[in-house]
Parts: structure tokens; sequence; C-alpha cells
């Protein structure tokens, strides 16, 4: 199929400084801190772990143990030990020869306007208000939740403790759940919710449990033995917990006795997904919509990976279902769809992890309707929230957390 002239190909069709700035992005810089590599600043020197993954000095001795010296690689998690470090001298030439045949950009941004993707005519519908975390605050974060009531913000994280809880105006105000397998301890969190009495749910990978906090960070109950792989993870209205497991294919609710840290039933309420990972459950209607990352198989080789978006009732009776595919041949925008959630009417909102964007699908049960929301100052988006009109994105690409509003004249945004 013809290629939509706002989306260039990955291929022959990208332009030199587009393949010039994607190679200064994710060769050139360390994807921990975002710094450039640098050969004149030692700090900065580009260094191979012993994974195969390179870091800056800078962050090497940030992250390891100062007795031990030793660090867990923030993209593998392989053991490596800082003794067995050397020079990645291939990318401090790669960076030489860019500097010797082309002047360096003062400040090269990591998405150009035009490189935002939105078809011809359409416009984001929401300004950046602010944004708080950064660097030290959160440290590769992978989930978000919010608690409606108050507005209070819960963030998982790569940090020494793995749950942040944050003011609405991002202060923040605690920290617990440290490293661990060890009761109320936290080893790998992948995605958190927020229960409407305040419960913090957490799902592990590394433990392959499910963990239960107070608002204040005591421990409450950990599911474990139920799960193989448990991944995204929402509450619905009624305080039940719905959690994603990639592994087995299947999406749970477990009801929980929060007063006497008891799991009452466990109940496999969906059993034929494909490597589901995020959930959201929608306050307005009951339904809950679930993202699965289907196998390699099933699209083309050198495309993008292909996902698919189910929303279901109430009762879990499959409501309507989309992917990538179909929503490139109904719109001409190829979004790659990877965390979603509802606003408050019961319109879907998807994150699209290629464009680092956030769109608008609708109600979808008359067909999606895609509308992009925000478009700008994003990186690597990987979680989402609403919170009355606004929207609160989780940034990876550079460890904050991002509030957006309605621009005033397009009226409310969700």
């Amino acid at each position: 199929m013809a290629e939509s002239p706002a989306f260039p190909s990955r291929g022959s069709l990208r332009s030199p400084e587009e393949i010039l700035r994607e190679i200064q992005i994710n060769l050139l810089e360390c994807k921990v801190c975002f710094e450039k590599f640098s050969t004149q600043q030692r700090e900065h020197r580009p260094q191979n772990l012993s994974c195969g993954h390179v870091l800056c000095l800078e962050c090497i001795k940030a992250l390891s143990h100062p007795l031990l010296r030793k660090l867990e690689c923030p993209f593998c998690r392989q053991l490596c030990s800082v003794d067995s470090n050397s020079h990645c001298q291939a990318l401090s030439d790669l960076q030489e020869l860019l500097l010797s045949q082309s002047p360096t950009p003062s400040a090269p941004p990591h998405r150009a306007k035009e490189g935002l993707g939105l078809a011809k005519g359409l416009t984001a519908r929401a300004h950046h208000c602010t944004a708080f975390g950064g660097w030290g605050t959160l440290i590769n974060p992978t989930g978000i939740s919010v608690l409606g009531s108050s507005g209070t913000i819960v963030v998982v994280h790569d940090g020494e403790k793995r749950v942040v809880v944050f003011s609405p105006q991002g202060r923040k105000l605690h920290s617990f759940g440290p490293k661990g397998q060890g009761s109320g301890e936290i080893c790998f969190p992948v995605d958190v919710a927020v229960t409407s009495c305040g419960h913090v749910v957490v799902t592990d990978a590394g433990d392959k449990a499910l963990k239960v906090f107070t608002s204040r960070g005591n421990h409450v109950l950990t599911v474990k033995d139920s799960f193989q792989m448990p991944w995204g993870v929402d509450t619905d209205s009624c305080g039940h917990i719905l959690v994603s497991d990639i592994q087995a294919g299947t999406l749970s609710q477990v009801k929980v006795d929060f007063i006497n840290g008891l799991a009452v039933k466990h109940q496999r309420v969906v059993s034929d997904l494909q490597h589901p990972k995020a959930v959201a459950c929608c306050g307005a209607t009951g339904n809950t919509a679930v993202m699965e990352h289907l196998p390699e198989d099933t699209y083309p080789p050198g495309r993008n990976p292909h996902t698919r978006l189910r929303v279901f009732t109430k009762d879990f009776r499959l409501l309507y279902q989309t992917d990538t595919f179909s929503l490139m041949l109904q719109s001409k925008v190829r979004l790659q769809m990877s965390v979603m959630t509802f606003d408050q009417n019961g319109d879907v909102i998807v994150i699209d992890s290629n464009m680092g964007m956030i769109w608008s699908l609708g109600q979808l049960q008359s067909g999606p309707a895609l509308t992009p929301l925000v478009g700008d100052d994003l990186i690597r988006p990987v979680g989402l929230v609403t919170l009355n009109n606004s929207l609160i994105i989780l940034d990876g690409g550079d460890h904050t957390v991002k509030i957006y509003s309605a621009k005033s004249d397009n009226g409310p945004l969700i």
C-alpha cells in the first residue's frame, strides 16, 4: 500500500538530515541521562558495559554500587562489573567524523515540529502546562496512576524506592517499596493503579506477583503463584483489580479484602489474548480496554510492531477491536498504539509510541475518529491517565511527568 505523504517510511524516502538527526539522538547520546557523548569531557565519554549496552561514564558511576563496583544494566538487567567497562571507540570516532563533516546544531530537538506526522489540517488540541520529576527523582519510569478524589499522582520506576507519590502540583510527597523480593519490597515494577480508597497496586514482573500497599506504603497483600508474568493493571469502579498476564495471554479480575489483606477471589475473565500489556477501565461505562502486542508473524517484516486494541463490556463481552493496520487503512495515520486510557465521556485515548504523540480515537463503536491531542515536548511517552480536563503523561525519555490541558479556543479536551 502506498505510504501517506505525511508519514515517510523508514527506508529510502528519508532525507539525509533525518538520518543524521536519528544518529545524533539514538547513537550519540546516553540513553539514561540524555546528555551527548563527548570525548572532551571525561564524565560523558561513551563506555561499553559487558552486556554490550553503552552509557556515559557519569551514569555508570551513579548507577553502580560503590563497594561491589557492579551495576544492573538499565536496559537488559544484566549485572555488569564496573572494572570490565571499556571506552566505546567506535561511537567516539563516529562523533568526530560527523563533527568534522557538518556544523553541529546548537540544540537539536528530539523531535522537530515537522516530524510530528500530523495529518494535513490537524493541530494538537492541548498545551503543555507543567512538568516535574527528572533524572534522579525518577529513573526509567514505567507506570503512572492517579487518585481521582485528590489528584495525587503515583509513579513506579527503577529507583531505590520503586513507588513515588507526588502532589497534583508535582511536589514529591514520599516514596516506598525498596528493591527486592521480600515483604513490602518490589523487584521490577511494570505498572501501577490506585483504588478508589487509596490503595496502591503494583505489578512486579521480577517477582511475578501483584503487590498491594496502603497510600503510605504499608504492605497489605502479595498475590503470587497465580500469574506467569503480570503486566498491566487497573481498578474498576467496584474496587476490583484487573491484571493482564503477558505470558498466559489472560486478563484476570482480583477481588481483595483490603482490611484483612486477603485475596477473596481470582478469576480469569478473558483468556484468548495475545501478549496483553496495558489495561484501562472506564469509570463512565465500566468498559475495559486491553492492548495486545501481536506476534511478529502477523505483520510484514520490517514493519513496526503490530498492536491490537480490544474493548470489553463490564461483563467482559467483546465490544470492539481495532489494530494498527486497520487504523492506517481508515485514516491514513500510522499509529503505533502502546498505552491507552478513557476520558470522562468514555472516549479512548492512546499513546502513539512511534511518533511520541497522544490521540483520541473517540467512542470506537461507530468507528474510530482520530483527533490529535498532544504533539509537542514528548520524547518517549510510556504512561497516560486523565484527570478532570487534563492529560497526565509519563515520559520515559526524560524521566518526567508532564501535564497538558485544553487550549481555550478548542473547548474541553477530554
